[in-house]
Order: C-alpha cells, then structure tokens, then sequence
C-alpha cells in the first residue's frame, strides 16, 4: 500500500473515531444546550473526510472484494437516545437526489448520526484489524452508497435548526 494511502487511512480513521466519539458523548446529554451546534460541527468534520474520499481515486481491493468480519455493534441505543434528546424535530423533510427522486422524502436526525456512525465504525473495523486499504475501500464506498448522503442531509437539518434558535427570536414587550 502507498504512503499516500497509509496517511489517508489515518486521516480518515481519526475523523471517524472522533464523530463516534462525539456522538455517543452528545447523545448521552454532554452538550447540553449546545447539542445541536455541536452536532452540526462533528457532522461538517466528518463530511470533510467524505470530501477527501470523493477527491481521491478509486480504491480497490486485490480480488475486488472485502474480507469477512462479525457483525457490527448495534447502534440502537444511540439511536435512540438521539431520538428522545430531539424530540419532535427529530422528523424533517429532505429530497433523496436532486437530479433523480425530486420528492420530498420524510428523514430521521437520529436515524441519519447513526446511519453515518455505522458505516463509519464498519470501516474503524478494518483500519484496526490492519487493513487500512479495506478500511479505505468501505469508507469511500459507503460514503457514495450511503453516508454522505445522510451526513449532507442531517447537516442540512442542524444548520436549520440552529439557524431557527439563533435568528427565530420573539419581539420583546416594552412595559406598558
């Protein structure tokens, strides 16, 4: 494996470690107030990485496949903690592909951090099993295939949101 490759793979495995990190951290309740500003700051990191995987070219597996693994941990929980901390903004409306399904499609916040956290740490799988190509491979592939589709659309939604706390302000009475 190249250099370039090796340093790409470190990269993106800390931009990976540190959105898991940040979301479990989140949706145990570390933020606060700030959760959705925070949220929308791991999600932007981590679509800088997606970013970087798309500008580089394709990576490809000797014998074009991928070696197994067990499965992935269960995200629920995280899924669900998310869920409850966003409440009723949780749902959103998104459109799938701008060139392709223009409809407007119903999302879940927590649904997408997590779809983006799955593929992530499927990826954190191989890298520390010493497999940073493959690691590579599923990271870029799953970025095209799934996760910069969620990260774009959960991004999206958190800059909506704390766009409306910040700009949605109600007009103050003057005493009468």
């Amino acid at each position: 494996m190249s250099d370039e490759w090796s340093e790409l793979a470190e990269v993106i495995a800390g931009h990976a470690e540190n959105y898991l990190d940040g979301l479990s951290r989140l949706a145990g309740g570390e933020g606060g107030d700030a959760t959705l500003a925070l949220l929308l700051m791991e999600v932007a990191q981590v679509s800088l990485a997606g970013a970087q995987l798309g500008a580089s070219q394709d990576v490809i597996l000797s014998g074009n496949w991928e070696p197994p693994m067990s499965e992935d941990p269960d995200l629920d929980e995280v899924r669900a903690a998310l869920a409850e901390r966003f409440g009723e903004v949780d749902d959103y409306a998104e459109v799938f592909d701008p060139y392709k399904d223009t409809g407007v499609t119903a999302y879940r916040l927590s649904d997408d951090l997590t779809a983006v956290a799955a593929d992530l740490f499927h990826g954190l799988r191989h890298h520390r099993a010493g497999r940073p190509l493959e690691a590579l491979w599923w990271w870029q592939y799953s970025y095209f295939n799934t996760w910069g589709n969620h990260a774009g659309a959960a991004m999206r939604a958190l800059q909506a949101l704390v766009a409306h706390t910040r700009l949605d302000v109600v007009e103050e009475r003057t005493g009468a």
